[in-house]
C-alpha cells in the first residue's frame, strides 16, 4: 500500500484540476510511471497497483464516467459542437459505448432540440448566418463540423 500512495496522491491532485473517466486517467497513471526513474520491478509492482487504485478512486466517487460524460455533452453542445464531434471525443477519452449512449439519450430527453441549439450556436460563431460566402461553403464548413444534413438545411434555412 505504501508503494501505492504517491501514485494515488497524483491521481487525486490530477482529478482535483481536471474531469477525467477511467480510461483516460489509466493512461495518464500509466504514462507518469513510465517518466519515474526507477528500477523496472519498481514500475511493475506500481503498475499493478493501478486497478487497486482505480477501485478506490470509483469507491470515493471521485471519479464517475456517467457523470463525465453527461458534463462534456452538456459543456460541447453549448459550444456549438456536433453529436458526431461528441461521440468521437468521448469514444477517445475511453468511454464505453454503452456508457456513451445512454447518455446521449438522457440529454435528448431532456433536451430534444438540443443538436439544433448547437447548430445554431455554431453558426453565430462562425459568422454563417449573414454571410456573403457561397451557401455551398457554408454548408460544407457545418458537414465538416459533424451536422447531419438535415440539421444544417435548417438552421441554415435552405431549399
Amino acid at each position: 500500500m505504501d508503494d501505492q500512495m504517491p501514485l494515488m496522491k497524483y491521481a487525486i491532485d490530477y482529478l482535483s484540476k481536471y474531469s477525467s473517466s477511467k480510461n483516460n486517467l489509466e493512461r495518464i497513471l500509466k504514462k507518469k510511471i513510465n517518466r519515474l526513474k526507477i528500477e523496472k520491478k519498481e514500475k511493475l509492482i506500481l503498475y499493478n497497483s493501478i486497478n487497486q487504485i482505480m477501485l478506490n478512486l470509483e469507491k470515493n466517487k471521485f471519479i464517475d464516467d456517467n457523470n463525465y460524460a453527461i458534463s462534456k455533452i452538456r459543456l460541447f453542445a453549448m459550444q456549438g459542437k456536433s453529436k458526431g464531434f461528441i461521440k468521437s471525443y468521448l469514444i477517445q477519452k475511453g468511454i464505453e459505448k454503452n456508457i456513451l449512449n445512454n447518455s446521449l439519450d438522457q440529454f435528448e430527453e431532456e433536451d430534444p432540440e438540443w443538436e439544433k441549439k448547437s447548430a445554431r450556436i455554431f453558426v453565430k460563431k462562425k459568422r454563417l448566418e449573414n454571410s456573403n460566402e457561397n451557401k455551398q461553403k457554408n454548408l460544407s464548413k457545418m458537414a465538416r463540423a459533424g451536422f447531419d444534413y438535415d440539421t444544417i438545411k435548417q438552421v441554415l434555412e435552405l431549399d
